[in-house]
């Protein structure tokens, strides 16, 4: 088996215009490691509280699915085109538990919600409504949280660490939510993000 790997590490190359303000989606690779902390990775910029926060301080998303992408689109998908931090190998990010755990070099990451995609992607590949095929795939990528800061670079080994005990993915949760699957969300007891568990317990209050 594969060992799961950082493929590469990016952050904002410059800022662009948005849908509706400046945007810092034009993530370019970084040599070299660096530092991670609660907000994020150094050199990284997140524009409002709807990209970024504890909650999102990490996006991560796989080569896999990025090649996915080239297959689709006919066109290269290279790391940090959907403004990811993290491009991963090796490591099945869309079907991530959530509360699941990542150790990559000395930084502790816990995955914590699908990206929601929005109009500043469609805007990055230049096609009309992408956001929303995007999110239709269930291809979106993972949000992090940063447990324990420390540095990381390209290359690292990535350590599954722990996995909770329900079976809500990343992936699961970009569809019409299942209510059982909510249901064993809930009970589980894991740390959910406030905008996760709102989420599972409307599905669950309105089954």
């Amino acid at each position: 088996m594969d060992v799961a790997r950082v493929e590469a590490v990016n952050v904002v190359h410059r800022m662009r215009p948005g849908y509706f303000h400046d945007t810092a989606i034009d993530k370019r690779p970084l040599d070299g490691p660096v530092e991670v902390t609660a907000n994020g990775l150094d050199g990284d910029r997140q524009i409002d509280s709807s990209h970024g926060g504890p909650d999102r301080a990490v996006y991560a998303y796989s080569g896999e699915d990025a090649e996915w992408w080239t297959a689709a689109l006919g066109v290269p998908i290279p790391p940090g085109t959907f403004g990811e931090n993290l491009r991963t190998r090796g490591l099945d990010v869309t079907g991530a538990l959530v509360g699941e755990r990542w150790r990559i070099g000395g930084v502790l990451l816990e995955v914590r919600m699908p990206r929601t995609p929005c109009h500043n992607l469609s805007l990055r590949m230049g096609i009309e409504r992408f956001h929303v095929t995007f999110n239709r795939t269930g291809r979106v990528g993972a949000m992090l949280k940063v447990l324990e800061p420390g540095r990381l670079e390209a290359g690292n080994r990535i350590t599954v660490v722990d996995r909770p005990s329900h079976d809500v993915t990343i992936g699961a949760l970009t569809g019409r939510p299942d209510v059982d699957r909510m249901r064993r969300l809930l009970d589980s007891q894991v740390p959910l993000a406030a905008k996760v568990r709102a989420r599972a317990q409307r599905s669950v209050a309105h089954a």
